[in-house]
């Protein structure tokens, strides 16, 4: 993760780098903050994909218009703004502001990780070739669960929708696996964000789908389950 905060006073710079860091460091997540005082030099290299950014800052800079102008140059980094007057908060919808944050209570740095950190892990395309030999591109925040058929892998999305694909399910599960996605069957591939439950030998999906987990995959299962749980629900 690549993150930009932008305050022009230090202190502020200091205390939400350190609690970036400290979040960073605590759930293993490889991390690069850079630090700036002012828009304009921030704005010689915005390249960021959550950037921490002070609504007020000095020499008459306006953190709202800074934050528009990424969104006119298409800059895709998500802005956390931050403030010590809540009354600002209404203006931040206009330029799609990813979270508000009140300098008061920085412990809101972490929650606004948290939520982040588990779209951006899965904001990529899978790209495979379909039964038509067809290549298609998967949407990985979508998709539900991989598993086998017949020569086949079935790639079934969130909505309902069913893409069949050439394939193997243990190169897809090499390919998905550091995404938050688990092989536990040697027929199933699960999306571990959308795991309502997971109790003995299974586990039951968001849609109310039961897999079943099996006996030689049940240890790293339970690892790679574990594993997420602590980085993003807690």
């Amino acid at each position: 993760m690549k993150a930009g905060i932008v305050e022009d006073e230090a202190v502020w710079r200091d205390k939400i780098q350190a609690v970036i860091e400290k979040y960073c460091r605590d759930k293993n997540i490889p991390f690069q903050i850079n630090t700036y005082d002012s828009g304009r030099d921030f704005m010689k290299d915005p390249d960021v994909d959550l950037l921490f950014l002070d609504i007020e800052l000095a020499e008459g800079e306006d953190g709202l218009q800074l934050a528009e102008q990424l969104m006119q140059e298409g800059r895709k980094c998500k802005v956390c703004f931050l403030t010590s007057h809540v009354e600002f908060a209404r203006s931040g919808y206009k330029v799609n502001a990813f979270r508000y944050i009140d300098k008061r209570h920085l412990e809101e740095v972490g929650e606004a990780l948290d939520s982040f950190l588990k779209t951006k892990i899965q904001d990529r395309i899978l790209s495979c070739t379909d039964t038509a030999g067809i290549r298609i591109g998967i949407n990985l925040n979508e998709l539900l669960l991989v598993e086998t058929y017949g020569r086949k892998l079935r790639y079934l999305m969130l909505d309902g929708r069913e893409h069949f694909c050439e394939g193997k399910i243990s190169e897809a599960a090499r390919s998905l696996t550091p995404f938050g996605f688990s092989q536990i069957h040697r027929s199933y591939i699960v999306n571990l964000k959308y795991i309502e439950k997971a109790h003995g030998h299974e586990v039951t999906l968001c849609n109310g789908s039961k897999v079943m987990i099996g006996r030689a995959h049940r240890d790293a299962f339970k690892k790679e389950f574990f594993k997420w749980r602590m980085r993003f629900d807690n």
